[in-house]
């Protein structure tokens, strides 16, 4: 009987310490990731998941169009955009 308590009491503290290292951080990040999504606008200065630089030109409710330095526009879905400039200059100094 004592080892079945003991069992459930260590499935539970190893549930808990699962879900607060990993599960609610990733969704604290996902949140993030979907706030910075929806405040894209003309003119920002993205970098895609694939690490391609470059400043939004059209943006729409599922795609932008991505100007990159040699002038060449890229279409792409939000959801390709890694992050902002800014945050990849804040992470690599």
């Amino acid at each position: 009987m004592d080892s079945t308590i003991l069992m459930l009491l260590f499935m539970a503290v190893l549930f808990v310490m699962f879900y607060l290292f990993i599960i609610r951080p990733q969704r604290k990040r996902q949140k993030e990731q979907q706030g910075m999504l929806n405040e894209l606008k003309r003119g920002d200065k993205v970098v895609t998941i694939g690490g391609i630089y470059g400043e939004i030109e059209i943006v729409t409710d599922k795609h932008i169009v991505l100007k990159v330095e040699s002038g060449a526009t890229i279409k792409l879905i939000r959801s390709g955009v890694a992050g902002t400039q800014e945050q990849f200059e804040k992470q690599n100094p």
